[in-house]
């Protein structure tokens, strides 16, 4: 498992076989913390600033000493502005909180990248979306669903553009999230390489000949609360 392979569906099955029963590459692997230069951060101590929040039925977003305390009871999309071009590694640290609030439903850590509005192509906070999941329909993107429908699934959709149109790359039973308990993603892209990483290990290997290779970063979620942290982008190499 430490060498990487073009995936096909069947291949990727076995690789995430073994992610699924908690195998771990060894140290030093594409899953090791990235040490690229760093092209982007947010240390959550300073407000929104670098955040657009969109949401579907209000709920409470705020950042500071650290934390990113998303508390919501319906769809939230949070979107980095700084647009980005790749080669590039997002990582972040995401946490459900389940301590009896009345959002602490634990599902859905949920990310959108590359993503493009096809209705406003050059920028997209010029359309208006309400935080509304087929809001959506009309991005280019990827999107991935760790832990999503009540944590009982775990998917990589490729959005093309089109209303009721989320193509499914990958659809599989779990990883799939635990209350309380930190999740270290990365996420890769690389030209054709798209890679979704938590806790060191390879979710999503997707291999896409017409790949997206720039655009926005999100988190999304709904109806749930997050605690986020350590936001980074950085130069694969």
């Amino acid at each position: 498992m430490t060498r990487r392979t073009t995936p096909s569906r069947r291949t990727f099955g076995a690789l995430f076989a073994g992610a699924a029963a908690g195998v771990l590459l060894p140290a030093g692997t594409a899953s090791a913390r990235p040490r690229g230069r760093l092209i982007a951060a947010d240390g959550f101590r300073h407000g929104l600033r670098h955040w657009a929040v969109e949401l579907e039925n209000g709920g409470s977003v705020t950042a500071s000493r650290g934390v990113l305390d998303i508390d919501v009871p319906a769809g939230a999309s949070l979107w980095f502005r700084q647009r980005l071009t790749g080669p590039y590694v997002i990582s972040y640290t995401a946490t459900p909180v389940d301590e009896g609030g009345v959002n602490d439903r634990v599902s859905d850590l949920n990310n959108f990248w590359n993503a493009t509005d096809v209705r406003s192509p050059r920028d997209l906070f010029a359309t208006t979306r309400t935080g509304a999941l087929a809001d959506y329909d009309y991005l280019t993107t990827y999107y991935a669903g760790f832990g999503a429908n009540y944590n009982t699934t775990t998917r990589l959709r490729r959005y093309v553009g089109e209303s009721g149109v989320r193509p499914l790359v990958y659809d599989y039973p779990g990883p799939l999230l635990t209350a309380n308990e930190p999740n270290r993603v990365r996420i890769v892209s690389d030209g054709s390489t798209v890679q979704w990483w938590n806790n060191g290990q390879l979710v999503f290997d997707y291999t896409d000949p017409e790949p997206y290779t720039s655009g926005h970063f999100a988190f999304r979620t709904t109806w749930s609360h997050f605690r986020l942290a350590d936001f980074e982008v950085r130069r694969p190499r």
